[in-house]
């Protein structure tokens, strides 16, 4: 064992669908709680040593798994702490991967701190918010990270990676591209500021109007923000079944402004020139309304974006069901949706790779 590095013992066959969110999924060959930056990096050398393939597990909130499982070592990085270093009106915090997120956006706008109010309910940790460059409601995580801590399986060795390297895009990165399973993110450092909330995004400007509120603070904007998810059975709750999902399972879509398409699309400008798409409005268009039922999977009775288990759903019913989505949305109006969840244990799958073509 190399100086540093924890001594580990995986556990064997461990069920997969209680940990993630939509509860489906087959079990990791192996399982590994990694609680300590030395652990993680104990369970890549176990890995590595034994030529077995290695899956980092977040809060299971935004994965798909295969109902066979995973053949390899499931590492599920559980690193925790969270320090504030305050400065004036400025905070840095640096939170481990393993931290609730929602639970670190709470603290934050309750120290009336601005940057990631409109991120509050996304459920997850910490550690998964930079791969995705998670948003909502027009923010996004890129605009508060400062940099983040990973393990780099290519030297085993911890790195500190600046905002400015990780490629951040929109619901994209660096380590969900071309270093996707290169770096294991252990720690995020965020820049925020106390100071005014962002109200850009229609649903919570028509919220902040329904409330009678002239000026808003980050407090008022996280309520709204929560409402407003929980209308859409975005906020996890045990007792709803359209929260038994991936949250939403495609990308909004960005197209040329000249795509035609039908009267009263919503559309949002972006700085490039071209404009986003609302995802939902296409699924619905394309004859997939809220509440609609494929046997055991379905989509939210509340919002069309939310493939949801009904009961007893497996892998290849979800799939089934983004593929036909998916299909008649690109026969309709040309446009190719992408899906927003990480596949595990499905690779060669060819409604995977139906799924991941961007043509």
């Amino acid at each position: 064992m190399a100086a540093g590095e924890a001594a580990i013992r995986p556990r064997e066959d461990v069920p997969l669908a209680p940990l993630t969110t939509i509860g489906i999924g087959g079990s990791a060959r192996w399982y590994l709680r990694a609680r300590t930056v030395d652990e993680v990096r104990s369970g890549h050398a176990w890995a590595r040593d034994r030529g077995v393939p290695l899956f980092v597990l977040g809060g299971g909130s935004n994965i798909v798994v295969s109902d066979a499982g995973f053949p390899g070592l499931v590492l599920h990085v559980g690193v925790r702490g969270v320090v504030w270093q305050r400065s004036g009106d400025d905070a840095v915090v640096d939170a481990g991967a393993g931290e609730s997120w929602d639970d670190l956006v709470s603290e934050a706008v309750e120290g009336g701190y601005a940057g990631i109010e409109c991120l509050s309910g996304i459920p997850g940790l910490v550690g998964g918010t930079p791969i995705q460059n998670v948003g909502a409601y027009g923010q996004e995580v890129a605009d508060a990270i400062q940099s983040i801590v990973a393990l780099d399986a290519v030297t085993n060795e911890m790195v500190s990676i600046p905002a400015a390297e990780c490629g951040f895009s929109y619901r994209n990165s660096r380590f969900k591209r071309g270093d996707a399973g290169r770096f294991t993110v252990c720690r995020v450092r965020f820049r925020l500021r106390r100071g005014r909330p962002r109200v850009a995004y229609p649903d919570v400007i028509a919220w902040v109007e329904r409330s009678r509120l002239r000026e808003p603070d980050v407090r008022d904007i996280r309520r709204g923000v929560l409402e407003i998810r929980r209308g859409k059975g975005m906020v996890l709750d045990p007792a709803d079944p359209d929260t038994r999902s991936v949250g939403s399972f495609f990308v909004n879509p960005v197209v040329s402004a000249a795509l035609p398409l039908e009267s009263g699309a919503p559309l949002y400008p972006m700085a490039d020139g071209r404009v986003k798409i609302a995802a939902a409005w296409l699924i619905q268009r394309a004859g997939f309304p809220r509440g609609f039922e494929a046997g055991p999977v379905g989509l939210s009775s509340r919002h069309p974006l939310a493939i949801v288990n009904r009961g007893g759903a497996r892998a290849e019913d979800v799939l089934d069901l983004a593929c036909r989505i998916k299909r008649a949305v690109l026969d309709r109006f040309g446009i190719a949706l992408l899906p927003e969840p990480v596949f595990v244990g499905l690779a060669g799958d060819a409604r995977v790779r139906f799924l991941q073509r961007a043509d």
